[in-house]
């Protein structure tokens, strides 16, 4: 059984794909852990909390120092001991020593097409923005592991979104997530519990 937890910053839509997923059995083996938020008004804990999730807050704005916040975090993290850990919208960096620690035991959720519209600045609204400046005709998501960059590690799912005429930001990222997101992030961790999921250097094959 995968022990997964998942750290989350809004309103926790990913969080939400990931909990009927695991209801319906589309994910397998798998026991979601606890959930973490950086954001004690996150609509994420009320989504963990009324499914009996064990969920809390966990601020750097509470702490002298974030080294001390680094520590503490990695405390909770540990508490719930994850063989798998799943950022799903979260703003928070994370610790150096917590990225070593979990290797290829941590994904990530990204709103584009690695490596188009990724790293530092890109997150949320921003990246579908950027895309529509630029006037690309597909977008999509990416589901990768977590490296000591930002958005840089194994690519391990990527599922495209066509652009359509007259689509706004906000339009845009709703589609990206009911076609692109909500799918391939259940589907990884799918994957990852069945040990079906290698990675070699900076390359991840899926085994069938």
């Amino acid at each position: 059984m995968l022990n997964v937890v998942v750290l989350v910053s809004g309103g926790g839509t990913n969080l939400q794909a990931i909990i009927d997923a695991v209801d319906s059995g589309e994910i397998t083996n798998t026991k979601i852990a606890g959930v973490i938020s950086n954001n004690k008004n996150a609509y994420a804990l009320e989504r963990a909390e009324k499914h009996g999730i064990p969920n809390q807050c966990i601020s750097p704005k509470d702490y002298k120092s974030r080294e001390i916040f680094n520590q503490e975090f990695m405390k909770a993290v540990d508490v719930m001991q994850p063989d798998l850990i799943v950022l799903a919208g979260f703003l928070v960096v994370i610790p150096a020593e917590m990225i070593a620690k979990y290797r290829n035991r941590m994904i990530n959720i990204h709103p584009s097409l690695i490596p188009a519209f990724c790293g530092t600045g890109f997150y949320g609204l921003k990246v579908h923005e950027k895309a529509l400046e630029r006037g690309v005709k597909v977008v999509g998501a990416t589901v990768h592991f977590v490296d000591e960059g930002t958005d840089t590690g194994p690519i391990i799912l990527q599922k495209a979104v066509e652009v359509e005429q007259g689509d706004t930001p906000e339009v845009l990222q709703r589609r990206v997530m009911e076609q692109a997101e909500w799918r391939i992030l259940p589907r990884a961790i799918d994957l990852i519990a069945n040990g079906k999921v290698k990675v070699e250097g900076h390359r991840v094959t899926i085994e069938s």
